[in-house]
């Protein structure tokens, strides 16, 4: 370069975008690996045991009163808690996913809202009590099986849009399409550094007294915006209309997922219902569309 010539961006993005898909290659191979598999699950283990040992403790008058008033006398509460706890781990791995495919991180999305209607549903029977008196559980209940019924209509469109995947590169240049797949993991590892840093707020929040934000709300707020900004992103490597239409209609069913999770329990499962067809629909008709000319495919 020129003494006095400011670099090209283009100069500048290529070392970022190699730095940023490193530490990505590290974080990922470090989550996968087979040690922290197994301490993730010990420690869901540990929660949940500890959770319903914290209810029966309560139950029995032995906490403190400071302590006793976060914590529930139904023993179906610890399903929820260690629910959270697994929409936590499962949050880290649906952010990975978004650097190996944008439509596999889709599914992923929509297993983690399946997930959360689950975690909903057992919130639900937290607030039973014990013994359960059918007259005073029948909200609980009817809450909690329309989330679970939810829940099993997305978890059987997710099972079909796995089915209906077709995974083909945007581009027939290798060069680029190895840029595209560093962009991935450079939007991949800010997000995960923004939720990293969201999760630690609402944490500081909570032991501080404060009401929590709901974290799972502020993560599919994150997705949209990482949907709209990869849609952007594949723009540098394609303009074919349909993969640029397949990620925009992604992002507008993150959009209406965020909306299911501040929506009453029926029309939250509908709207989540709702998106899961949409995105079925997009994917069959995805997987019909030619995205090269005849030379390059």
């Amino acid at each position: 370069m020129e003494p006095g010539r400011r670099p090209r961006v283009g100069h500048l993005v290529g070392p970022l975008l190699g730095l940023a898909e490193r530490a990505f290659d590290r974080v990922e191979h470090a989550w996968e690996s087979a040690w922290t598999r197994r301490r993730t699950a010990d420690l869901l283990v540990v929660l949940f045991v500890g959770a319903l040992v914290a209810v029966e403790l309560r139950r029995r008058g032995w906490l403190p009163e400071g302590l006793a008033e976060h914590v529930s006398t139904s023993h179906f509460a610890a399903l929820g808690t260690v629910f959270t706890a697994l929409l936590l781990v499962e949050t880290v791995a649906l952010v990975l996913a978004l650097a190996d495919s944008v439509a596999g991180s889709v599914g992923k999305q929509f297993e983690l809202f399946s997930l959360i209607l689950l975690r909903d549903a057992f919130k639900a029977l937290g607030h039973l009590g014990e013994p359960v008196v059918w007259a005073t559980a029948q909200e609980s209940i009817l809450k909690a099986l329309t989330d679970g019924a939810g829940a099993l209509a997305v978890f059987a469109g997710v099972v079909l849009y796995d089915r209906l995947q077709r995974h083909r590169r945007i581009t027939s240049d290798e060069a680029e399409q190895a840029r595209f797949v560093a962009a991935k993991k450079a939007v991949a590892l800010a997000l995960l550094a923004a939720l990293a840093v969201a999760g630690l707020d609402d944490a500081w929040r909570y032991l501080g007294g404060s009401d929590p934000y709901p974290f799972f709300d502020s993560v599919f707020t994150a997705l949209i915006f990482a949907d709209v900004l990869l849609v952007l992103v594949s723009l540098r490597y394609t303009s074919t209309y349909a993969v640029v239409f397949r990620n925009a209609g992604f992002a507008l069913a993150t959009v209406v997922l965020r909306l299911a999770l501040v929506a009453p329990t029926l029309p939250g499962v509908l709207l989540g219902v709702g998106a899961t067809a949409f995105v079925l629909a997009l994917a069959w008709i995805y997987a019909r569309t030619p995205l090269l000319p005849p030379d390059h495919a």
